[in-house]
């Protein structure tokens, strides 16, 4: 099984505030969406709740999510209170790609897992924000592709979509 993370992030990794994205990018969501449909997504409390009522859990998706909270749960939602076990069920579930979606804790706990990285590169710098992505040494990872967005109507902000494999 391949484990891959993906994430929008600004050139300062910035990926969040008050448990929220910090812009609204809908080419991007769409590249999501398409990137983790009909696969197991693996995701922090915290981050799952930042969903909102509407999107729990994320439609036509395997939907893991990791607590430290022994008495959390939710419909429709596989529960682990360690990010190997969330992996392993998705192993033992014969995913063929398992996608890390965040947020920032579990972003850094997934890391050392990761084969493959899709982020969406923001050109933009956000001081206050309050999660980020960790940082990771790009001699490690090899860049296999990367698609240019511009700034439009729509996105206030360009951005890249790369995508990384571990050498």
């Amino acid at each position: 099984m391949k484990i891959s993370m993906i994430v929008a992030k600004a050139n300062d990794n910035a990926i969040g505030k008050d448990n929220d994205m910090i812009w609204h990018l809908p080419d991007d969501l769409k590249y999501f969406k398409d990137k983790t449909r009909n696969h197991h997504i693996l995701m922090g409390r915290k981050n799952f709740d930042s969903l909102g009522e509407k999107y729990q859990p994320l439609p036509k998706r395997v939907n893991i999510v990791i607590t430290r909270n022994k008495d959390w749960e939710h419909d429709g939602v596989k529960v682990f209170h360690d990010i190997k076990d969330g992996i392993e069920f998705a192993k033992s579930n014969n995913e063929e790609e398992l996608f890390i979606i965040g947020g920032g804790q579990i972003y850094k706990q997934g890391l050392k897992y990761a084969d493959r990285m899709y982020i969406t590169e923001v050109d933009a710098e956000f001081p206050d924000a309050e999660a980020y992505f960790p940082e990771f040494d790009k001699s490690q990872w090899k860049e296999l592709s990367r698609e240019h967005h511009p700034r439009d109507d729509r996105h206030a902000f360009e951005f890249d979509y790369v995508v990384y494999d571990r050498k």
